[in-house]
């Protein structure tokens, strides 16, 4: 396939998703940990309001083969359910389709890092995933102190989400600042945001689109 054209559009576009356990954190090495992508992903759990916050490490090794792309989860205590690796591979394959002119082949790796063993099973890190593959592909940056919660529709939507100051209280723990959600959550009936963003000194910000979430954390429009 010329350079130029997406991966995505080849027949046999090939997407695997693999569980691999007590592997190094950068199986590549160092030159891969330099490029690799951190993305803040929040979560909210049973036990308490005070959610989760995980970090996806994102890399690409840019081989020859396999071509098209293949997608690698390490697992290395975030537990995703089914439902998260399915949100994960979608927002894989958004993210191929939004770089047509990026010749899209060799393996892009994924790892989970958290304090403790998690487990999350939730769509909600969708539309942050999407903005990590199209991080990664076009070589730029997520900015820290950034965090993004919200599913990925099709249409490159971001929709709306449950938990959300479980998910700002994570966020604010870990020193972020700024947390982007979906448009038209910040007033509910379940919740106050604009209170619990001035107790906890942060921003929050809603977002209707992948494009206005990628430019708010990586500073570079889509």
């Amino acid at each position: 396939m010329p350079h130029g054209q997406s991966s995505c559009n080849r027949a046999a576009f090939l997407l695997t998703v693999s569980l691999l356990a007590g592997l190094s954190l950068f199986p590549a090495g160092k030159a891969m940990a330099e490029r690799a992508v951190e993305l803040p992903v929040l979560a909210a759990i049973n036990a308490n309001n005070r959610g989760v916050f995980e970090i996806l490490l994102i890399w690409w090794d840019r081989k020859a083969e396999p071509d098209p792309v293949a997608l690698q989860w390490y697992n290395a205590g975030v537990k995703l359910g089914d439902t998260h690796l399915g949100a994960m591979t979608r927002a894989f394959r958004y993210a191929v389709e939004r770089t047509p002119a990026i010749h899209h082949r060799g393996t892009v790796s994924v790892r989970g890092v958290a304090y403790m063993p998690t487990s999350s099973d939730g769509p909600s890190a969708g539309a942050a995933m999407a903005v990590g593959f199209i991080a990664v592909f076009k070589g730029d940056t997520v900015r820290r102190g950034v965090a993004l919660t919200g599913t990925l529709e099709p249409s490159g939507r971001i929709g709306p989400v449950g938990a959300i100051p479980d998910k700002i209280r994570a966020a604010a723990r870990e020193g972020y600042r700024t947390v982007l959600i979906p448009q038209g959550q910040l007033h509910n009936a379940h919740w106050d945001l604009a209170r619990l963003a001035l107790e906890l000194n942060v921003t929050v910000t809603e977002v209707s689109t992948i494009d206005d979430a990628y430019e708010l954390m990586t500073g570079q429009k889509l």
